[in-house]
């Protein structure tokens, strides 16, 4: 073989100049929605470390406001917020309560940050005493169509608080459709749409179950989020919301559903998001402080593998830390 008869790809590897030049996937500060859990309590001053996920706390409205002020020093854009809620109850009334805590928390932060995008998870999980996503009938079963009013209701009032992307996370059965139609009823036809379309029955949500006060007080999720061995039915599911009125995509967990990730980049023109979920944070946060893993290598090559599956936007809860690596 005469010299130069094969392929020499090293030829663009050679110097970080030619790396980054001939980089095929770029991970932006733009990219990454920094998710938050608000806790409804007096104490202004209210912060508690969440042992599963290391640097995330529960945090007061104003602990919250200071968090994200700092964290927009350091380029943050945009955030996810989950509620935790005084008390709770078996129709989940603190989800849509005008004055509950998302409500306060949006209020809040777009009063003193207007240009930040706020997003707001809705669901009931956080809300019900039960902890399950919806209103339950008399034999435990989780109701369906009932349950729409309530995630529209909660939609709205989100909304009329300044949200600026509504994100049910429920995998209730035309949740889109019936948010939709009533945040156009109530005039917020401008209000996107990020749905879980594809929400997986994972074992990677664990943490986050600690630090939402979330878990289920009996049985599981599995009714109504997806099955782990299914990848087909995550283009029923994401045509479905797409028809309802969807803007966004979202596949959740990220990591270990790059598949479906990439399944969904490739037949859906949507901005497609993904989640990189509390059980994916916490094993690198685990790896990391075990000195296993380097922190900033693994932590960025993790949110880069999600992107070039074909991610437009990432929740992570680590982009507080990265975006000052970017």
């Amino acid at each position: 073989m005469l010299l130069g008869d094969f392929h020499r790809g090293r030829r663009l590897r050679r110097t970080a100049a030619l790396r980054d030049m001939v980089r095929e996937t770029a991970l932006r500060p733009e990219d990454l929605i920094q998710g938050y859990f608000v806790v409804e309590t007096t104490d202004k001053n209210f912060e508690k470390p969440i042992p599963s996920m290391p640097g995330q706390s529960q945090l007061s409205v104003d602990k919250l406001v200071a968090r994200v002020g700092k964290a927009m020093d350091g380029g943050l854009r945009s955030v996810l917020l989950f509620g935790l809620p005084e008390k709770k109850d078996p129709v989940g009334s603190g989800a849509y309560a005008p004055d509950g805590i998302v409500q306060q928390a949006v209020t809040r932060l777009k009063e003193t940050y207007p240009e930040l995008l706020v997003v707001t998870d809705v669901c009931m999980c956080e809300y019900t005493s039960h902890g399950h996503c919806g209103l339950l009938d008399a034999h435990g079963e989780v109701q369906n169509d009932p349950t729409l009013d309530l995630l529209a209701k909660t939609a709205v009032t989100h909304a009329q608080s300044g949200a600026d992307i509504i994100a049910p996370s429920d995998m209730m059965d035309g949740r889109v459709g019936a948010i939709r139609s009533a945040l156009d009823d109530a005039g917020f036809t401008h209000i996107p749409i990020m749905s879980y379309a594809v929400k997986y029955a994972s074992s990677f949500y664990g943490p986050f179950r600690e630090a939402a006060d979330s878990a289920p007080a009996f049985g599981d999720r599995r009714g109504y989020q997806m099955d782990p061995a299914n990848v087909r039915e995550a283009l029923r599911e994401a045509s479905a919301d797409m028809a309802e009125g969807a803007d966004f995509l979202m596949v959740k967990p990220a990591m270990p559903y790059l598949d479906v990730l990439r399944l969904l980049r490739d037949n859906f023109d949507a901005p497609v998001a993904a989640y990189q979920v509390s059980g994916e944070y916490a094993m690198l946060m685990a790896a990391i402080a075990n000195g296993w893993l380097d922190r900033k290598r693994a932590l960025l090559e993790a949110l880069l593998c999600i992107k070039r599956a074909g991610a437009d936007c990432i929740i992570t809860y680590c982009a507080e830390e990265v975006l000052g690596w970017l």
